[in-house]
């Protein structure tokens, strides 16, 4: 009898290995590149004690090991067995983000995933397959789009490394960047993606702000320019964010009737005065003013995959910088422990 079941459970796993051929290669795929990963990082006392590591970069190791522990220690992030080694990537990217939406309307391409739930993104650590996906989803015409990432969260399955493109940024985007992903292995919610990536992103800005004055003090240099870094990040976010709201009062006019070149023609007009507007932004760091002369510059308009990308990250700061400041008086450690309570 226990054999009998033992071949009813093969038959039926090889049936939904059969039916699920793309997924399961997939997630072979990707845990492959993620193995890779782990297995080539080194450990963080082997690469201290090496002599032909530069003293700066040995510096910015300590850095993340005391933003680490700053998060758990005073903004109360779950404690992580992350971030104890460096994966070296030689100055090239190992992973890749597609993401897609309709032509004519903001809903994006969705992927669904045993477990984590559905994501309105796919990552891919080979970038063929990565491109390939991307021209296969352009070939059905969709807007589609691929970046690069520096960084992401196993939400607790492996120990994540360092990325080592991450240690020569600025003090306050390493400290953001590792709070940010901290926090999503603090607050997870199933399917609900932007949620996920707003809360980590607020908690990110502002536990990197309270790292730093921490760290520095709070009337310090380090301070003053992240703060400067935030507020043009905010003010070419909300252009984006205003952007994308009249993209998508365009597309509620749309009506099925109109020929396509003609609400490709709408699209194209609006989103180049998006772009062009841009100009009348007052941004004092070089990073921002860099960002939006390469935006003018770009050899294409940017597509529907772009003005979404805010909204995914930072759709929602404005009403949580409200209940933060409103409801918390600025207290970051109690704003997270709410987050927690409420979503669990």
């Amino acid at each position: 009898m226990i054999k009998k079941i033992g071949v009813a459970l093969a038959a039926i796993l090889i049936i939904v290995l059969i039916g699920q051929r793309e997924l399961v290669s997939y997630g072979i795929m990707q845990a492959n590149g993620q193995i890779k990963v782990l297995w080539n990082a080194r450990p963080i006392e082997e690469l201290l004690a090496d002599p032909e590591v530069s003293d700066s970069l040995k510096q910015k190791v300590r850095l993340v090991q005391e933003v680490k522990q700053f998060a758990v220690d005073s903004l109360g992030v779950a404690p992580s067995g992350s971030y104890r080694s460096v994966y070296d990537q030689q100055g090239k990217p190992i992973l890749w983000v597609i993401t897609a939406t309709e032509p004519f309307s903001l809903k994006d391409r969705e992927w669904k995933f045993p477990l984590l739930g559905t994501f309105s993104y796919k990552g891919f650590f080979n970038h063929q397959k990565a491109l390939e996906e991307k021209q296969e989803l352009t070939n059905k015409g969709l807007d589609t789009g691929i970046r690069t990432v520096s960084a992401w969260s196993t939400l607790g399955f492996f120990d994540d490394p360092i990325l080592s493109q991450l240690l020569f940024r600025s003090d306050g985007q390493v400290a953001n960047t590792i709070i940010h992903e901290l926090t999503h292995g603090t607050i997870f919610v199933k399917d609900s993606l932007r949620l996920n990536e707003n809360i980590a992103t607020f908690i990110g800005n502002e536990g990197a702000e309270a790292f730093l004055a921490h760290k520095y003090g709070a009337d310090s240099e380090k301070v003053v320019e992240y703060r400067q870094y935030l507020q043009d990040r905010k003010k070419y976010i909300d252009h984006m964010l205003r952007g994308t709201n009249q993209l998508d009062s365009l597309y509620q006019e749309l009506t099925e009737d109109m020929a396509y070149q003609t609400k490709a023609k709408k699209k194209e007009r609006l989103i180049r005065n998006i772009v062009n507007a841009a100009d009348t932004l007052t941004l004092k760091t070089s990073q921002y003013q860099k960002f939006v002369k390469r935006l003018q510059e770009r050899d294409e308009l940017p597509n529907n995959t772009f003005f979404k990308s805010y909204v995914r990250y930072q759709g929602q700061a404005n009403d949580m910088e409200t209940e933060y400041t409103e409801q918390f008086e600025g207290d970051i450690r109690r704003y997270l422990s709410y987050l927690k309570e409420r979503y669990g």
